[in-house]
């Protein structure tokens, strides 16, 4: 077992391809790889006796179905999953939950990420909006950056998340449900994805934490062309002091990232002060005037590039109209579309 500043791993390696780790009675641990930085999800399934019942799916692609082919054989034992929980709407989470259905399996979960995902599995486009090009400029994006995404296809959310057929059953804030013979109590976060289930059981330690709870890396809080002025860093801040009243050190957190872990006390607190941290750097830095895209490294400790730069933006946006929302700051738009960010003069 390893530890770090009390939260506490016990298991120390996740499982290999196409296995599963029992972390608990009738709890399975799998992973699913992905395409990206963050190059893995993690996948629980709870026996449900004759059945599994599955939280969260990955991508949906042929080497995705092919990974769910070789587990629904191999340690989920031939057994159909009969119901899927999906955490919230992010692709790499709700990726396979239509496969799923048109299988017969029934799915869970909240109303806003089911209305978020069937919305967005409709909108294909070809190229990038023009709101969305107003955006990237907005928040200050080098012009070789944004001319080299004004001539590629943009990401779609389709492109990895089957469609989801008619119906859904509904999971909400303060609701009990009974999964793989545990009752959970089902708790929602908001600021990494709106109306986000969490699911902390009644029966045991056991607590379902998607990417609410994550225990070495921070979920991404960010603003997109959607809500350009929304401030879900008040949001996420929020969430971590309203859980806080249920966190309690040996509950096991069963995470969509990284691994099992102890210790959710402690991590909610480090949670929030790593965002106030940043906060009081972007504070200093605004000193003088500021595009988002200028403020990587008040934010992050660090210059971002290449494939994460798309998500520190969206996150260094949202620090910005955090401190907009407060008062703290204001900003003006240049000639060239970006807004400059600054501290009042108090």
């Amino acid at each position: 077992m390893t530890q770090h500043a009390g939260i506490r791993y016990p298991h120390e390696d996740p499982p290999e391809a196409g296995r599963a780790i029992e972390v608990a009675p009738g709890v399975l641990w799998m992973r699913l790889p992905l395409p990206m930085a963050l190059d893995h999800v993690n996948i629980f399934a709870l026996d449900e006796g004759d059945s599994w019942t599955v939280v969260d799916t990955g991508f949906d692609s042929r080497k995705g179905r092919a990974l769910w082919a070789d587990l629904l054989a191999g340690p989920l034992a031939g057994k159909p999953v009969s119901r899927v929980v999906v955490t919230h709407f992010h692709p790499d989470h709700i990726g396979l939950a239509g496969w799923f259905q048109a299988q017969g399996a029934e799915l869970l979960t909240t109303r806003t990420s089911w209305l978020y995902a069937r919305m967005l599995i409709l909108d294909e486009q070809a190229a990038p909006l023009p709101e969305q090009v107003a955006f990237w400029r907005g928040a200050g994006m080098p012009a070789d950056i944004l001319a080299g995404r004004m001539a590629e296809r943009p990401f779609n959310f389709a492109d990895v998340v089957t469609a989801l057929p008619l119906g859904y059953t509904r999971v909400q804030e303060g609701q009990e449900v009974t999964l793989g013979g545990r009752r959970w109590a089902v708790r929602t976060g908001d600021g990494h994805a709106p109306e986000h289930a969490t699911f902390w059981s009644l029966d045991d330690n056991l607590v379902l934490g998607g990417d609410q709870l994550l225990p070495s890396i921070s979920a991404n809080i960010g603003v997109y062309p959607t809500e350009p002025d929304a401030d879900p860093l008040a949001e996420w801040l929020a969430s971590c002091a309203r859980f806080e009243a249920f966190a309690q050190e040996g509950q096991l957190i069963l995470p969509g990232h990284k691994l099992p872990f102890t210790g959710l006390p402690l991590r909610l607190r480090q949670m929030a002060e790593n965002h106030h941290g940043a906060l009081d750097r972007l504070r200093k830095h605004l000193a003088t005037p500021h595009t988002a895209a200028e403020c990587f490294l008040p934010v992050f400790k660090r210059d971002i590039t290449g494939s994460a730069y798309g998500l520190a933006l969206v996150e260094a946006v949202a620090h910005l109209n955090h401190l907009l929302h407060k008062g703290e700051v204001c900003r003006t738009m240049g000639a060239d579309g970006a807004w400059k960010w600054v501290m009042h003069d108090r």
